[in-house]
């Protein structure tokens, strides 16, 4: 009995996995999957899962997103933020949705662009996860080279960087050398959390307008 995608639910926090799942069926899916915009997907060598986030997840997210964007304005250093944009590069079996995804070496490459595509497309410079679940996306990342991912979880804030092929874990970004950042997103994303965005937002800019 074949189901169709709206039949399925995937409640908030809960994933779904389907197994040998062709590239075609990824774009047939990807594509029903477009007025689901809180869905994310993860596939790799024919493994697909679907997970929807829970809303402090989302929360989470547009902080640390915002924090980036602010740093990158302060400096000013030319960025396209792509959001949960589909990384996919078919050649390598390989697709998957991050929270946040960043060009900034390579901005000038996808500028007016709406969808990328890593068969010609560079990866992004900075792709962020919220709490990641499954070993799969980290590894999705990685296969497809994206050089700079931070994951944020109950922990706080952790950065890997690319060096041989291999995720290695990092006191530094090296898209902001000079800035404290595991520190500073850590005490920001608590402050939006505890005292609301906007005041913490406003904390963050008097912070960078004082210090860098």
């Amino acid at each position: 009995m074949l189901l169709e995608l709206q039949q399925i639910i995937v409640k908030p926090g809960q994933q779904m996995l389907l197994q040998d799942i062709s590239w075609q069926q990824l774009e047939n899916i990807l594509s029903e999957m477009e007025e689901r915009s809180a869905a994310r997907i993860s596939y790799s060598y024919g493994r697909l899962e679907i997970m929807v986030p829970l809303p402090e997840h989302e929360k989470d997210k547009e902080y640390i997103g915002d924090l980036v964007k602010i740093l990158l304005e302060t400096l000013e250093i030319d960025f396209e933020s792509f959001g949960s944009t589909t990384l996919k590069n078919e050649q390598m079996l390989q697709a998957v949705e991050p929270d946040a995804s960043f060009y900034i070496q390579n901005q000038a490459a996808v500028i007016g662009k709406n969808r990328i595509d890593l068969t010609v497309d560079p990866p992004p410079d900075l792709a962020i996860e919220i709490d990641i679940t499954s070993r799969t996306r980290f590894d999705n990342y990685q296969i497809l080279g994206v050089p700079e991912f931070w994951q944020y979880t109950q922990k706080g804030l952790e950065i890997s960087l690319l060096q041989e092929g291999k995720y290695i874990k990092a006191d530094k970004s090296p898209n902001f050398p000079d800035i404290p950042i595991i520190e500073l997103v850590n005490e920001y994303v608590q402050q939006c959390l505890t005292i609301g965005r906007s005041q913490a937002i406003r904390n963050f800019r008097n912070w960078v307008k004082n210090n860098l």
